[in-house]
């Protein structure tokens, strides 16, 4: 059935994760029909009332041409004029789910009436979500607003409806792509958070650390709630684990699991604030007000707002948390690999045909990988240039792409942790804690223990393309 909006805070992340990853399509209530029938009577009338007014876009040209002066017949005209020379982007594709996410949150701008379209033309743009959408190019996004981004996806209506003032713009300005791009990296890297604690704490019931580690005590001498959420998980999916654990403390990659992976819940838990927050957020320019008592009159604002200037950070700090755990994986990985850390059975020392510790190697390449995918987005200064006004331009989807990196690298980076970690348990003839005993049985279907010489790349890669498809699970 499909989803019922009727105000922007319908436009929740859940929501969003329902019609961007799940493929539910979206109708407008009654109460988004009334408030943009009535926000759009009222745009018209001041249009209609005041000759002299300036409108960006609706009385005056776009961009470079904002100097020129539309009115009457040529104002109409001007109006009618589909927006096909924003649809210049090309490249890779982005995927179906962000195209369809930033459909949904277009309508932010919509619903309550702020951007004085048409209840008609919201509904089409409603039904867009309906079927297959164009590709929109996750590369070459370097303008000011996000018209790249909207144009190819709304071009083709766009050239079929009866467009009128205002309407071109409005379905292409404001900043859906962000909005879109933030939400998607917080739905998957909470996911990559999930599989990270589990695999983390696999690794550490392998090297037999010490739960001290881990104790009830460390939640108020640190004083971090999103330290003491790591802490209680890793407790709960250790409980049960082997006794007696290591005669003295792990190696730090052990003891400082609950504040690495605290720093991923709370990169996590901003970008789900930003995502909710961007999700229902008024974004066009320019914005239209109704009357009230203060402003008798209607008002029309050209503004920022579709520069969303809160989500490259969060993807960043996203992409930065995940590269953290490719380090942290790969320190533990040489440690349990390495009888004098570990405590275990030396398997860099062990019988050739049953030999891992090249896993190594690879290992640091998608550390680097990920340290690379973690560099710093910042505004494209004076060198990037700029075409008439739009002389700034946020780099969010660089930012998206390379969390989606770092996160692919985590990715990685936990099969082959939790490869060794199982390989250590077989060698020592031990189960996994019952919480971790399902996350032990996906990684043997995938890596089965080594007992003789084979070619496991192939294993390796299994088993992260099965961690992938469990975080997009559901995923359009």
């Amino acid at each position: 059935m499909p989803l019922e909006l009727n105000r922007r805070a319908d436009l929740s992340l859940g929501h969003y994760q329902q019609v961007a990853w799940e493929g539910e399509g979206v109708r407008l209530g009654s109460a988004a029909q009334d408030a943009m029938a009535k926000s759009r009577a009222a745009f018209i009338h001041l249009l209609d009332t005041d000759p002299d007014i300036t409108i960006y876009g609706v009385t005056s040209g776009y961009g470079q041409h904002a100097n020129k002066r539309y009115t009457g017949a040529a104002r109409r005209a001007h109006a009618q004029r589909p927006p096909r020379s924003p649809a210049v982007a090309f490249g890779e594709a982005a995927p179906e789910r962000v195209a369809r996410g930033i459909i949904f949150a277009r309508l932010a701008n919509f619903i309550e009436g702020h951007a004085a379209v048409t209840p008609a033309l919201a509904d089409a743009v409603a039904a867009l979500l309906d079927g297959k959408l164009p590709a929109v190019s996750i590369s070459g996004q370097g303008g000011a607003g996000e018209i790249l981004w909207l144009a190819p996806l709304i071009v083709d209506l766009a050239e079929n409806f009866p467009l009128g003032e205002k309407d071109a713009l409005s379905l292409i300005n404001g900043s859906p792509a962000a909005s879109a791009l933030i939400a998607d990296a917080a739905i998957a890297m909470r996911r990559r958070l999930d599989l990270a604690e589990r695999v983390f704490a696999l690794s550490a019931e392998a090297i037999k650390a010490p739960l001290e580690a881990y104790d009830a005590a460390f939640e108020d001498l640190w004083g971090d709630p999103y330290e003491t959420q790591t802490l209680q998980r890793l407790r709960a999916l250790l409980q049960g684990g082997v006794s007696p654990r290591r005669p003295y403390q792990a190696p730090v990659s052990y003891r400082i699991l609950p504040r690495v992976l605290g720093q991923m819940r709370r990169a996590v838990a901003q970008a789900e604030e930003i995502a909710e927050g961007s999700l229902k957020s008024v974004t066009d320019n320019p914005v239209f007000l109704m009357p009230d008592a203060e402003h008798p009159t209607a008002r029309v604002y050209s503004n920022g707002g579709y520069h969303n200037a809160r989500a490259y950070p969060a993807l960043d700090n996203l992409a930065a948390a995940a590269a953290d755990l490719c380090i942290l994986a790969e320190r533990q990985n040489t440690k349990l690999l390495d009888g004098r850390y570990s405590l275990l059975p030396d398997q860099l020392q062990a019988a050739e045909e049953a030999y891992i510790g090249i896993m190594g190697f690879t290992h640091v390449g998608y550390v680097e990988e990920a340290k690379r995918a973690a560099q710093r987005t910042f505004l494209p200064g004076s060198e990037a240039g700029g075409f008439g006004q739009n002389d700034v331009a946020p780099m969010t989807g660089l930012a998206w792409k390379a969390q989606e990196e770092a996160g692919r690298c985590l990715e990685a980076s936990l099969a082959m942790l939790g490869a060794v970690a199982s390989q250590a348990l077989a060698m020592t003839d031990r189960d996994a804690p019952p919480a971790l005993r399902e996350t032990l049985a996906t990684i043997r279907r995938h890596f089965p223990p080594m007992t003789a010489s084979r070619v496991f790349g192939p294993d390796l890669k299994s088993l992260a393309d099965a961690f992938r498809a469990d975080i997009y699970r559901g995923a359009a």
